[in-house]
């Protein structure tokens, strides 16, 4: 691989459970192969995503947030934005962007529940981290393969 280094993009709206995200993404990749970028939102993700990557610096760019139900139809808006935000920058700069973007349709904020996405955010990040080496594995074979 010629780069080893990661950026992981981390929205603020419940920061105290996306953070967690990263917490399993380093269980895997030692931290300090990552920088982390924290941006208001999810909404602001892809963009940020976009620049990371076509910056050259990042083998991956992964985004984490948790897009929560409040009653509106903003959830399915923001959740949908975001999913093809994503996939969109990843397409266009050839870097892999991955989301571990949770949006639960029956979160309140309990410490019940909130422990629950805290825990699962772990669990998602570990994830990650096994995909974004998976998919810069495959992708090396692939170069392997063309030479």
């Amino acid at each position: 691989m010629t780069h080893t280094r990661f950026a992981f993009v981390k929205a603020q709206w419940h920061a105290d459970i996306v953070d967690r995200a990263y917490d399993g993404f380093t269980q895997t990749i030692a931290p300090a192969q990552v920088d982390v970028f924290d941006v208001p939102g999810a909404f602001e993700m892809p963009l940020m995503a976009r620049d990371l990557a076509a910056s050259g610096q990042y083998s991956a760019v992964i985004c984490a947030a948790f897009v929560v139900d409040g009653g509106i139809y903003r959830h399915d808006f923001v959740a949908q934005s975001v999913v093809d935000g994503l996939m969109r920058a990843g397409l266009e700069t050839g870097v892999p962007v991955l989301s571990v973007s949770l949006t639960p349709h029956n979160y309140q904020e309990t410490d019940h529940h909130t422990a629950i996405y805290r825990d699962h955010f772990v669990t998602k990040g570990k994830e990650a981290a096994a995909a974004a080496l998976g998919i810069l594995k495959a992708r090396e074979g692939l170069r392997a393969k063309a030479a």
